[in-house]
């Protein structure tokens, strides 16, 4: 590879967002010998593809993270995301906003659009095995999903008063329980995911209850970008039609309230 230096100004940007750069294909292993005293060195043999046809799924955990980093590396950042919860969103944008914080890298603008499942319905999981058992088990997901969605927005509104970024946050609630879950990025990515159900035990409220419900931190992330061939461009481009006609339609204001 070229030098940071070289690299910086070839494509007219700043040597941080290069590192930045660098370490993202450093961390998808297709680039071994990062470092600021040598030019980096292409890997003999990457073990994945990040995207398109070839690309494999990968655990939300693994996958998310590098995708959003990715993303915060551009001007202005469009984070679109439907999911049961916001935990696996918010585990995956604390290490841009250690970017950010750190100088690394500063986007003009950041827009987070969020679908969320309403407090307002039954869900469908997590639910408990007996059915008669209490509301306990969805209290417990309704202080869950308020809690991690309260400490996402605060952390990215945060920006505004701390590197002057132009911030907009807006969560919207659903009238069902999403089967799946869906991250689009800065209008060019789609990473798509099933909630796999199983059963599981754990304790609330010092109550052993039984559950179906899912590991969406496990869940398989399939990728897709715009412009990796016409299966990806179609994904994308039908994933934003649907996330908006939802948006636009059934979707009704969300309050992180108990």
């Amino acid at each position: 590879m070229p030098t940071q230096a070289k690299l910086a100004d070839e494509f007219g940007v700043e040597r941080g967002a290069v590192r930045q750069a660098l370490r993202i294909l450093q961390s998808e292993h297709l680039l071994v010998n990062v470092s600021k005293g040598s030019p980096a060195t292409v890997a003999d043999h990457p073990d994945r593809s990040l995207t398109g046809p070839e690309a494999p799924p990968q655990p939300t955990t693994v996958a998310l993270g590098a995708r959003i980093a990715a993303a915060f590396a551009a001007p202005h950042v469009e984070i679109d995301a439907l999911c049961l919860t916001s935990i696996s969103l918010t585990l995956a944008i604390g290490e841009p906003l250690r970017q950010i914080h750190a100088g690394r890298i500063k986007p003009a603008r950041v827009d987070v659009r969020l679908l969320l499942p309403s407090s307002d319905i039954d869900l469908a999981f997590p639910a408990p095995v007996d059915s008669s058992v209490d509301g306990r088990l969805q209290r417990s997901w309704l202080a869950n999903r308020n809690a991690q969605a309260q400490v996402l927005r605060h952390n990215l509104l945060a920006l505004r008063s701390t590197h002057g970024i132009d911030v907009n946050v807006i969560f919207r609630a659903l009238p069902f329980t999403p089967p799946v879950k869906l991250y689009l990025l800065n209008g060019a990515e789609a990473l798509f995911a099933y909630y796999t159900l199983a059963k599981r035990e754990e304790e609330i409220d010092d109550v052993h209850l039984e559950m179906y419900d899912v590991q969406g931190t496990q869940s398989m992330l399939f990728p897709f970008v715009q412009g990796a061939g016409l299966r990806d461009t179609t994904f994308v481009e039908q994933s934003h039609l649907w996330f908006n006609a939802l948006w636009e339609t059934i979707s009704s204001e969300l309050l992180l309230t108990n």
